[in-house]
């Protein structure tokens, strides 16, 4: 054998040594990809809902560090090299992927092609079409506090800027609507640019959407810088101590905020705006926020009986229900975290009904809690099931093949989302848009 070839198979033996355990991986990879995709068919969260990852597969180089630094399990894929959406329908735009990446081919979508998203008109400063009126947070299409906390900087910047070169002749420069988590950051942002500010908020408590989520609910897996307060490292925290960490920022920070104050109407004026409330208020400022959730008014089934007492639509603390009989209604994550919480917190006789044949859009987690309920039997779950009557100790449930069911129940929680606020948007004149899959794409932020 010659010196020759001799270099040539050696060559060849490291170049098969270094190269299959790549192509093994890659492999595996692809094989795990394709059952997580035929199991996100399976419970219908293979389509994206609302806003969702998009590979570009010309620009992706497989490094898959997209898929490695999402929190929410199998959104994103590797196949042959490439990432591909795998179940969409969980994302929750974290946008780690799409900053993740080092060629810039993920790019987050709100809505695709066939499925549209319906989001008040807003420009890149968060500026609806009325000059006076900006939007941030989930109103928006974007949920997560971290998202919250960055367009209001950027909504904020913008009006400071526009405030700067105009006559202030009102007490408040900004009346914040709203005091969930994207309220609270454009008050701490817009003090930071001296300017003054006001919140409203409906209930009687800071928080928004926060405050009616379930105890000990796992609501934030982001690092975030909070002004005035410092850098918030965990990357999973309980509902209640985030709601602590408010009211300290609040308390520090020395935000005025008026609580039980429901805005029905934000009207311009000459010199700014006015914003009209329930209570028969009427607040004049410079610019104002809307910072509310996308579910202005829980939805209902609208069935007969439905109004008595007994039908609530938000679980925030289980204790006043112990060894209650309950019925759930809903498959999204809020209703099956209640039916878990009522049915081991306090000992709750639990059933969940949910009209489809199988759970979709929940968490992974969460499907193997509920999973695991149901083999120790601990609740009961009528799938392809609706209530279509409502009675004051009973409800009848309806099934797929037309029979019905009486269930006995002493409470029943109607957990299936909520309605868009249009009414109260188009009251204050801003425009609705349906997003096809618009790309909605970030600046970077400091945190």
């Amino acid at each position: 054998m010659s010196e020759q070839i001799l270099i040539l198979l050696v060559g060849l033996a490291l170049a098969i040594a270094f190269t299959l355990p790549f192509l093994r991986r890659a492999h595996r990879l692809g094989v795990h990809t394709d059952d997580a995709q035929r199991e996100a068919a399976r419970l219908r969260i293979d389509e994206p809902q609302s806003l969702h990852p998009f590979v570009d597969p010309t620009a992706c180089i497989g490094t898959g560090a997209c898929t490695a630094v999402c929190p929410e399990k199998d959104v994103l894929g590797l196949r042959h090299g490439i990432a591909v959406a795998v179940s969409p329908a969980r994302c929750v735009g974290h946008g780690l992927c799409e900053r993740a990446c080092p060629v810039e081919a993920i790019t987050l979508m709100l809505g695709t092609d066939k499925r549209g998203v319906d989001i008040p008109k807003v420009r890149e400063t968060y500026q609806t079409n009325v000059d006076e009126i900006y939007v941030v947070g989930e109103l928006g299409g974007m949920g997560l506090i971290r998202n919250a906390f960055e367009q209001a900087r950027q909504a904020v910047e913008h009006m400071a800027k526009t405030l700067a070169s105009r006559p202030r002749p009102h007490a408040i420069d900004i009346v914040i609507v709203g005091g969930g988590p994207g309220g609270l950051a454009t008050a701490l942002y817009a003090q930071e640019q001296g300017l003054k500010t006001l919140i409203l908020e409906q209930s009687g408590s800071i928080g928004g959407t926060v405050q009616h989520y379930p105890r000990k609910k796992m609501v934030m897996t982001q690092p975030l810088t909070i002004p005035s307060y410092g850098i918030l490292r965990a990357r999973e925290i309980q509902k209640e101590d985030l709601i602590g960490i408010w009211e300290t920022v609040y308390a520090q920070a020395n935000i005025d905020i008026a609580f039980e104050q429901t805005v029905t109407r934000i009207q311009s004026t000459p010199t700014g705006v006015a914003v009209e409330t329930n209570q028969g208020l009427t607040y004049a400022a410079q610019l104002a926020v809307v910072a509310i959730g996308r579910r202005g008014t829980p939805r209902r089934l609208n069935v007969p009986g439905e109004s008595q007492p007994h039908v609530l639509y938000s679980l925030a603390d289980p204790t006043p229900f112990q060894d209650a009989r309950i019925t759930v209604v809903g498959g999204g994550d809020s209703a099956v975290e209640a039916a878990l919480q009522l049915c081991y917190e306090v000992n709750a006789k639990v059933t969940l009904s949910y009209r489809r044949e199988a759970f979709s859009r929940i968490k992974p987690d969460n499907l193997d809690r509920l999973n695991q309920a149901i083999a120790r039997k601990d609740l009961t779950v009528v799938l392809s099931s609706e209530v279509t009557h409502i009675d004051k100790t009973s409800h009848t449930l309806r099934h797929a093949d037309g029979t019905t069911d009486s269930i006995e129940a002493d409470y029943l929680f109607i957990l299936i989302g909520g309605e868009l606020p249009t009414a109260f948007l188009a009251a204050c004149g801003i425009e609705m848009d349906t997003a096809f899959g618009r790309p909605v794409r970030q600046r970077s932020t400091s945190a």
